[in-house]
């Protein structure tokens, strides 16, 4: 399999980016107008004890929120479309830069707010006036303890360019300069890797196929061990400097403050997945058994019913994806085709485009979904799933204010994933052939296995690695593939052989920058097979709700 030439892809598969700025010089212009306006913010410091410019404050902080989003959004797709273009890298440098320099001006908004009386921000609340912003003060009160000074605020703001420099630092490692193996795939013909041609080598029938994709993938991980560790080191210990700096007691709890989520309901996560691991393992063994081998951690993503590939165009999915989602409604559907005719997604993947899928939303336009699609089952349900994030956001985005629309992320993988369950259930009771059903129930269990029991291993990876730095244990590539080593022993059990390479897993994750991110695709999860059942059992009553 061969990388897509940009030029070649039709259209409609493409994103249309004119959707937020017609031209490249439009673009411009709203650089240079947003750099002329966003210190207006600044005039509004020390005043905000009075009603009527609180209220103009916040309104011009929504404007121009709304404004540098635009200017992101815009910068940050074409980046992503090609992250070896210096054009493009030069875009989202920029507008970075001066989003952080907004940040740092109206740093001054939130402890000035929370130095008034309670009994004035109460004031504010129940004014018919502030009706737009009262999420915003409920999350300013409950904040209240970790805001700082002005001046503090304003320091910390100016560090954010330094401090989240990180991911983009591992993006431009993973994505652009790293230099992956070419290997044979099942047929004999060269195949060269990439971060979506990877997942497609692991489905394939042949373990020496996956073996030898395995292999060539991780190589350049191993031999870049020690700056990964550098820069992922460099994240955490930024975390823990913020954690610090607002007076949190970890790292896990600042994350979890931000969407108004008890440090418990991480530890039970963990907790309750440790208490049935018995159930992962015993799957690995049913899987072991199936395939007939000694069993790899490259083995587990082939299928385990033998003569049941699945093999579509990206068309004919997304017409398959619609048909899972048909109990949402006529209107959801209106919506998915929407989807296609405004090109709110960019398909397939193409030399140097960002790696993995997910969904922006933009207020006022409409989402966009970056895929990289390949002709499998998983590529399919991936579709469904972003869909769903895109769904969520165009429907948050009209229903309310932007200020109310912005949804947390905890919400946000419920949304998603109800989709695959609807998806699957469609897929599973269609089907006739007894083979194609246990595949599908197959897909589900490793649905299982990936989402919640793998991602709960992420984030119990996450809590260990910063663990170590509030506490000073070195963050080095050999203690963070120590630990990760241990934990996949862990939660796949003995019978799978942990091949060493599998060490290194951890440094090939992109989430790792979002810290405390993937406990939420767990969480998410359970919560959307309840709901996705109780859609088909009840029909539209709890579709409506």
């Amino acid at each position: 399999m061969t990388l897509k030439n940009r030029n070649d892809i039709p259209q409609e598969d493409k994103w249309d980016l004119t959707h937020i700025f017609p031209t490249m010089e439009k673009w411009e212009a709203g650089m240079t107008a947003f750099g002329n306006r966003y210190g207006e913010i600044t005039s509004y410091k020390g005043k905000l004890g009075e009603t009527s410019t609180a209220l103009a404050c916040l309104n011009l902080m929504d404007a121009l929120t709304l404004q540098i989003d635009h200017l992101i959004s815009y910068a940050q797709r074409r980046y992503h479309l090609d992250t070896k273009n210096s054009a493009s890298q030069e875009l989202q440098q920029r507008v970075d830069q001066l989003c952080n320099q907004f940040i740092s001006a109206s740093s001054f908004i939130s402890p000035e707010l929370t130095s008034l009386d309670i009994s004035r921000l109460q004031e504010y609340i129940v004014n018919p006036a502030f009706s737009d912003f009262t999420v915003f003060f409920d999350d300013l009160l409950r904040e209240k303890p970790h805001v700082l000074s002005d001046d503090m605020e304003e320091l910390l703001a100016n560090a954010r360019d330094m401090s989240s420099s990180f991911e983009t630092v591992f993006d431009m490692l993973s994505d652009t300069d790293m230099a992956f193996a070419t290997v044979k795939d099942d047929d004999g013909n060269d195949f060269k890797l990439s971060h979506g041609g990877y997942g497609f080598l692991l489905g394939s029938k042949d373990q020496t196929t996956r073996k030898n994709a395995f292999d060539a993938y991780y190589r350049p991980y191993k031999e870049n061990i020690n700056t990964i560790a550098a820069i992922y080191s460099g994240s955490v210990k930024s975390d823990w400097f913020y954690a610090k700096a607002r007076h949190y007691s970890s790292c896990l709890e600042m994350a979890l403050s931000s969407e108004n989520v008890p440090v418990i309901v991480y530890d039970n996560l963990i907790q309750t997945i440790h208490n049935n691991l018995d159930t992962m393992h015993d799957y690995v063994g049913v899987r072991k058994e199936l395939l007939g081998n000694d069993l790899h951690m490259y083995d587990m993503y082939t299928p385990i019913i033998k003569g049941t590939d699945v093999k579509m165009d990206f068309a004919a999915s997304y017409e398959l994806v619609k048909e899972g989602l048909a109990p949402l409604g006529e209107d959801y559907l209106q919506l998915l085709d929407l989807a296609r005719t405004e090109n709110w997604i960019d398909v397939y993947e193409t030399e140097a485009k960002c790696s993995g899928a997910y969904s922006s939303g933009l207020f006022d336009v409409h989402p966009y979904v970056m895929l990289n699609y390949q002709e499998t089952l998983d590529s399919i349900f991936t579709t469904a799933h972003e869909m769903g994030h895109a769904m969520h956001s165009f429907k948050s985005n009209n229903a309310q204010v932007y200020q109310k629309a912005e949804y947390k992320i905890f919400l946000a993988e419920i949304a998603s994933t109800v989709n695959e369950v609807l998806l699957l259930k469609h897929m599973i009771s269609k089907e006739t052939n007894v083979d194609m059903q246990k595949t599908l129930l197959a897909h589900y269990l490793d649905t299982f296995r990936t989402t919640m029991f793998r991602q709960t291993m992420f984030a119990e990876f996450e809590n260990i690695s910063h663990t170590m730095a509030e506490t000073g244990v070195p963050i080095t590539g050999d203690s963070l593939s120590k630990e990760y080593y241990s934990l996949n022993k862990k939660y796949y059990g003995p019978h799978v052989t942990h091949d060493d390479d599998i060490k290194y897993e951890w440094a090939r994750i992109p989430h790792f920058y979002s810290s405390f991110y993937v406990y939420k695709y767990a969480t998410g999860l359970m919560s959307a097979v309840a709901i996705a059942s109780k859609i088909l059992s009840e029909g539209q009553p709890m579709v409506d709700k």
